[in-house]
């Protein structure tokens, strides 16, 4: 008597889970489509704006960030060295070069999601170019490790792997015709256990 209701519940219970988990696992996955790649940096220039795919735009409510516009910013990642390696906070490196132009840049350590990580009370795990030191070229080098270093230098948990993150604000690379010939810092692994 119990056998057809059940057989029911349970494929709807299968149905519905199913397509439930396929679809949060879809917005864990990405950020959406159209992803820029530039010296290992991503950066996803349309999934702030009215023209975004249904999954960048799910995934921007589904995380509640405030995204920038394309006149305003445009944020970029870094998860591998330039030898393809996960960054890992068992190691340290150095991240040299210049950005693109932009009127203000921030650079922070988050975790996978994009939180910012701590490092421990009074450490820097962020620098922007107003306090970055420069030579006299314009480039600059950051070390990103769990000791501290002289110079300019951001601080790292020695747990698990992490990531970059580089906004650049108020910048042309923002506009579609400032994406082509970027250049990007090189981030290169300077050694492991330190």
């Amino acid at each position: 008597m119990f056998r057809v209701p059940l057989i029911v519940a349970t494929a709807l219970t299968i149905a519905f889970g199913g397509g439930i988990l396929s679809a949060l696992s879809m917005l864990n996955a990405s950020v959406g489509f159209g992803a820029i790649e530039v010296a290992g940096w991503r950066a996803f220039p349309a999934a702030q704006t009215a023209s975004a795919d249904p999954y960048a735009k799910a995934h921007r409510a589904k995380g509640g960030r405030l995204l920038y516009g394309s006149a305003e910013g445009l944020q970029f990642t870094a998860y591998r060295d330039k030898d393809g390696l996960t960054l890992t906070g068992t190691c340290s490196y150095r991240m040299s070069g210049r950005t693109p132009t932009a009127r203000l840049w921030t650079l922070y350590v988050a975790d996978s999601a994009g939180n910012p990580l701590d490092a421990g009370a009074e450490l820097p795990t962020a620098k922007n170019s107003q306090t970055v030191l420069r030579r006299s070229d314009g480039t600059f080098d950051i070390t990103i490790s769990r000791t501290a270093k002289s110079g300019n230098w951001l601080a790292i948990p020695d747990a698990g792997s992490f990531q970059l993150v580089l906004t650049l604000l108020d910048t042309p690379a923002a506009a579609s015709t400032g994406l082509s010939g970027l250049a990007m810092p090189v981030i290169e692994q300077i050694g492991c256990g330190q």
